[in-house]
C-alpha cells in the first residue's frame, strides 16, 4: 500500500497473533516484517496470519534495518529490554507488551533510550481502554473522595497458573506479580496519578506451582504464584497489593480507594478459575459517602461498551505514531510499577521492608 504505515513484529507467539489481527483491521497500516529467533517460526507466522508482503527474520536487528514506523515487541519478558532498546536506537517507535521488563534497571534503560532518541515507548496495558477505567480515574482525581490515604488492589484466580516461559525465572523474571499483578497495579496507580513509592514490605510463595497435584510442570516452576505487599508512598498514602495464580479461595476481594470524604469499591469481573484479575472489564462499582448526615451508598453504572480493548490499544499506538502524539501509556510511568515489583521480590527474599529507589 502506498504511503501506508509500516509495522514490524518481534516475537511470533500467541500475543503476536493478537497484534497482527488488530493491525490488519486498521486502514493504511501494513505489517511488513516479522522476526523470531526460532528458525522457521516467523515464516510460519506470516503464512498463518496471511501476510504475503511481510519478510521473515531470525535476527531482529536485521529487521530493524528496514524502514519501519513502529514495532510491536511480543517476546518473552527476558528479551523485552534488548529488543526495545535496539528498536528505539534504530529509530523505531515501540509498543511493548507487558510486563515492561524483568528488572528495574532494564526498565530504566528503556526509558533512557526513548528519551535520548525521541522515539516513542508505550507499554501494552489494554485495560486502560475500558471506559470504566476512565470513570474510576475521574472519581479518584475529582477530589470527591477527599484525601485518599489507603488503597487495596490485586486479584486472585482460584486456579489459573500458566506454564512454559511464564514459570521460568530466567525468562519471566517474576510470576503472578508480573503476569497479572501489573494490571491491578496500573489500575490503582494510574487513578492516583502514579505517586512516588518509598518502601515496600512483602511476602511471596509458590506452594501451588511447585506441587505436582496442582501444576503439570511443578519441577520447572521457579517463580511466585502468590504475593502480598504493603507499599508506602509520598503524601502519607499506603497501598496493599495482593495477587494469586492459585489458592483455596474464591477471591482476594475488591479494589478499594479509601478517602477522607468518600470511598470507592470496584469488584472484579467474571466468574470461574481464570477470573478475578484486572486484565479487562470491571464488575460492580459503588461509592460510599455521607449525604444529609446519613451513610449512603451510590451505585456507579458499569459501562458495557463492547469494545475490543486489545484493538483499541494497538489503534492508539498506530494513531499516536501517525499524528506525532506522546506515548499513550508512557514507559516513564510504568517504570514506577516495575520499581514496586522489584521491591516486592527483594523484600520477600530478605524478609524485611526495603527502600524503593527510582532511577529518575
Amino acid at each position: 500500500m502506498a504511503n501506508s504505515q509500516r509495522i514490524g513484529i518481534i516475537g511470533s507467539g500467541g500475543i503476536a497473533a493478537a497484534h497482527a489481527a488488530a493491525y490488519k483491521k486498521l486502514p493504511d497500516v501494513e505489517i511488513v516484517a516479522v522476526a523470531d529467533v526460532i528458525p522457521g517460526k516467523a515464516e510460519q507466522f506470516i503464512a498463518g496470519q496471511q501476510l504475503p508482503e511481510a519478510k521473515a527474520f531470525e535476527d531482529h536487528r536485521k529487521m530493524l534495518e528496514l524502514e519501519l514506523d513502529g514495532v510491536s515487541i511480543c517476546t518473552p519478558n527476558a528479551s523485552h529490554h534488548v529488543t526495545a532498546v535496539d528498536a528505539l536506537r534504530a529509530g523505531k517507535n515501540v509498543l511493548l507488551e507487558k510486563p515492561m521488563s524483568v528488572t528495574l534497571e532494564e526498565a530504566a534503560d528503556m526509558v533512557h533510550a526513548s528519551k535520548q532518541t525521541g522515539n516513542m515507548l508505550t507499554i501494552g496495558f489494554q485495560p486502560r481502554y475500558d471506559p470504566n477505567m476512565k470513570v474510576i480515574n475521574d472519581i479518584v482525581q475529582s477530589g470527591k473522595l477527599g484525601k485518599v490515604y489507603y488503597v487495596e488492589t490485586g486479584g486472585g484466580r482460584r486456579r489459573g497458573m500458566p506454564g512454559g516461559t511464564f514459570i521460568r525465572k530466567d525468562l519471566a523474571g517474576a510470576g503472578a506479580m508480573a503476569d497479572i499483578g501489573c494490571y491491578s497495579l496500573d489500575m490503582a496507580l494510574n487513578a492516583l496519578g502514579y505517586p512516588k513509592p518509598l518502601t515496600v514490605s512483602a511476602y511471596t510463595s509458590n506452594y501451588f506451582g511447585t506441587n505436582p497435584a496442582y501444576h503439570p510442570e511443578a519441577s520447572k516452576f521457579e517463580v511466585e504464584d502468590f504475593g502480598v505487599a504493603l507499599v508506602r508512598f509520598e503524601n502519607d498514602l499506603v497501598l496493599q497489593f495482593k495477587i494469586s495464580w492459585a489458592m483455596h479461595m474464591d477471591t482476594l476481594g475488591s479494589t478499594l480507594f479509601l478517602g477522607t470524604d468518600a470511598g470507592l469499591k470496584v469488584n472484579p469481573y467474571g466468574t470461574g478459575n481464570w477470573s478475578g484479575v484486572w486484565d479487562g472489564r470491571v464488575g460492580e462499582m459503588k461509592l460510599f459517602h455521607d449525604f444529609m448526615g446519613q451513610q449512603t451508598e451510590t451505585p456507579i453504572p458499569v459501562i458495557n461498551s463492547g469494545k475490543d480493548l486489545f484493538f483499541e490499544k494497538v489503534r492508539d499506538f498506530s494513531e499516536s505514531v501517525r499524528d506525532g502524539r506522546p506515548a499513550p501509556i508512557p514507559g516513564d510511568q510504568i517504570v514506577i510499577q516495575q520499581a514496586i515489583i522489584d521491591g516486592v521480590l527483594r523484600s520477600s527474599a530478605l524478609k524485611r521492608e526495603v527502600l524503593i529507589d527510582l532511577p529518575f
